[in-house]
């Protein structure tokens, strides 16, 4: 804290001898132990509470950092919707080939175009027509991108479900009971 030499320390002593004397030197050499010792906790007081202050600092601007980082996450999280997203490519997927425009194959003006009624009565069949005219090198006829579905089933599925369970433990009771006789059978023939 202060530097002082061994040789200060001594011209100190020495003056303070003098000055004060022998018989009051121990009550004033006490003295300035208390002080130095008061002075010593006031000023690691003052250090621990400078400490502190500068603790709840920092974490003040830690806290308005994660603070930050929560708000620009959360505006991430309102702008990302897997579902939709799922859903928008799914509708431009099946609406991107029924709004592709018809292209017509390149003819010579002089050709007339034949056209010939085919019927689609089946998917292959329409398969078929479509081969055919490639084959003819005419643009195939167009085909409805729906695809019929068959109808989803009636029944409940939590009671299929609760069915299955059931069957499935009344399997595992036939089959304990299968075993409990097969290890029953040979002591019996024990005996």
């Amino acid at each position: 804290m202060l530097d002082m030499s061994w040789g200060e320390i001594m011209v100190i002593g020495a003056v303070a001898l003098i000055v004060i004397g022998p018989k009051d030197l121990p009550k004033a050499l006490r003295t300035v132990g208390q002080v130095t010792g008061k002075l010593r906790r006031m000023a690691a007081e003052f250090q621990g509470q400078f400490n502190e202050a500068m603790r709840e600092a920092e974490l003040d601007d830690v806290k308005k950092q994660l603070q930050g980082m929560n708000d620009s996450v959360s505006s991430l999280n309102t702008s990302f919707n897997p579902i939709q997203t799922i859903r928008d490519e799914l509708k431009t997927t099946i609406e991107a080939p029924a709004k592709a425009p018809e292209t017509e194959p390149l003819q010579d003006s002089a050709q007339p175009v034949e056209t010939q009624p085919v019927a689609q009565e089946t998917p292959q069949a329409a398969t078929d027509a479509n081969v055919q005219a490639a084959i003819e090198g005419r643009t195939p006829d167009p085909v409805d991108p729906l695809v019929e579905l068959p109808p989803p089933p009636i029944g409940d599925p939590a009671a299929e479900i609760a069915e299955s369970l059931r069957r499935e433990a009344e399997y595992e009771a036939q089959q304990a009971a299968l075993a409990k006789q097969l290890s029953e059978e040979p002591d019996a023939k024990a005996r």
